[in-house]
């Protein structure tokens, strides 16, 4: 059971203040997220399965019931109300690996208000946190050139549920495998991993800790070669024990773990090629994150894996996604009615009303825009003119014929039920690399990657500007 505890304390306070005048109110909330992370171009869907799990099983048990009596600030009726509580609503979403951008909704909420609002923190930390962390994984897997990225952070992830939540969408990212041996258990992730120096300095000699592990491992052998000196033994006594699986046919690597990864893996590249050995795999690691491997790629070092963790599970110099949980409809005589939220900062003001996210396609097949659309409306045709306005209510306006034309959010929950078969983690992670090359690459890039066009529909921008008219009229 999700205990209904793991809330902020005043969805609570909010929540009997609801109930007291008539929670039965029907309510929509969007999630969005207001800028991309790591100053990037994009942002990869992650942490909804987990997400939807959470509140099917969301519950307040007789001691969460007895821990809010002892704050003495809730009613006996309201605790009574709360002992029953459950999430009863209907949820959207855009699916998980599906690239995304600001300001469109990612998940969407009809519920009871009551319901709606306790729920907010829990959407948002599964969303947010797996969320970035897959982002930060398909940044280090594209600049990879799509190779070989394990992910290792266990040890320096949030707390346990960080790293098992890192290990999932890590790997929905584009990693391909992990070393926490429960995300493996639980997931169905792939776990990889070899040795640490204490193996080795636990032997006499490096040379044989090397043929300890060949000979227990002959199938999956890697020898970290840093502990006392990589080019002066480590990558030679990785020679000697790796000739010997070599010769009965079994393929074996080494691990850079610190130094210069760029010099160093080129010096053992020659010593291995010089053996005859060029079957053997160079695996790198040591605080490795997206620049750095780009420019390891692009300076041509030979490298076959890389080896991600600190960086990578902990968001590294981004360490929170911006998504946000806002009221877009609440009921109102009998009917929903928009409603919106106002700011100085216009980046800031929401999107009016219930919505629906197109992705607009050319006839290349590229990714052209993002149109929010009111679901009342018609949705795009391919080959009919699309206009689009600047999401910020100003003046800007462009249109396009897209040949295909995707909505994205689909019904994921029902009556507080999972509403269909939800994808595997490698389903989901397996068509990423397609989603993504759907981009142009301006858009992908690190450095300066060109602004995504997310669009919002003429009568969405006619709406957001009569509640900014009503406003100012009120105003004066």
């Amino acid at each position: 059971m999700q205990s209904a505890l793991f809330t902020d304390f005043y969805e609570l306070t909010m929540a009997q203040g609801f109930w007291k005048s008539g929670h039965a109110r029907q309510a929509v909330f969007d999630v969005f997220f207001r800028r991309q992370p790591f100053g990037g171009g994009y942002a990869v869907a992650a942490g909804l399965e987990p997400l939807l799990h959470a509140l099917e099983d969301f519950r307040f048990a007789p001691e969460d019931i007895a821990y809010l009596e002892t704050l003495g600030m809730f009613e006996p009726a309201f605790l009574a109300w709360l002992s029953d509580f459950r999430f009863r609503g209907e949820a959207w979403a855009i699916p998980e690996g599906r690239i995304v951008f600001p300001q469109e909704p990612l998940f969407r909420i009809h519920a009871d208000l009551v319901e709606a609002q306790v729920v907010e923190g829990l959407v948002l930390n599964y969303l947010n946190f797996q969320s970035l962390v897959a982002t930060k994984a398909a940044r280090v897997w594209r600049a990879s050139g799509y190779g070989r990225v394990m992910e290792f952070g266990l040890r320096r992830a949030q707390g346990p549920d960080g790293a098992l939540s890192a290990s999932r969408a890590a790997y929905i990212g584009g990693a391909e495998g992990t070393s926490n041996a429960l995300a493996g258990r639980l997931f169905g992730i792939p776990v990889l991993g070899t040795m640490a120096h204490s193996w080795i300095m636990s032997f006499p000699s490096e040379l044989e800790a090397f043929k300890a592990y060949a000979a227990l491992y002959p199938e999956r052998t890697t020898f970290l070669i840093d502990t006392y000196d990589t080019l002066g033994s480590g990558i030679k006594n990785a020679i000697a024990a790796g000739r010997a699986l070599a010769e009965r046919g079994k393929r074996f690597g080494v691990r850079l773990d610190s130094g210069d990864i760029d010099y160093l893996s080129r010096e053992v590249r020659k010593a291995l090629d010089a053996e005859g050995l060029e079957d053997a795999f160079i695996t790198v690691s040591n605080d490795l994150d997206e620049r750095i491997v780009e420019h390891l790629v692009q300076d041509g070092a030979p490298v076959d894996v890389w080896g991600v963790g600190t960086r990578l599970v902990t968001g590294g110099e981004d360490a929170a996604f911006t998504g946000v949980y806002k009221l877009a409809a609440v009921e109102s005589s009998g009917r929903l009615e928009p409603t919106m939220k106002f700011s100085d900062n216009p980046e800031k003001s929401t999107n009016p009303g219930v919505k629906q996210v197109y992705r607009l396609y050319d006839e290349k097949g590229q990714a052209a825009a993002d149109l929010v659309a009111l679901v009342e409306e018609d949705p795009p045709l391919p080959g009919h003119e699309v206009e689009l306005r600047h999401p910020s209510g100003d003046w800007r306006r462009l249109s396009l014929r897209p040949a295909r034309v995707e909505p994205l959010l689909e019904r994921v929950m029902e009556g507080g039920r999972i509403a269909a078969p939800l994808p595997s983690l490698a389903e989901i992670r397996g068509g990423l690399r397609s989603r993504l090359e759907a981009f142009d690459s301006t858009y992908l890039r690190l450095l300066n990657p060109h602004v995504y066009k997310v669009s919002i529909s003429p009568r969405l921008r006619d709406l957001k500007l009569a509640f900014i008219a009503e406003r100012l009229g009120g105003a004066s």
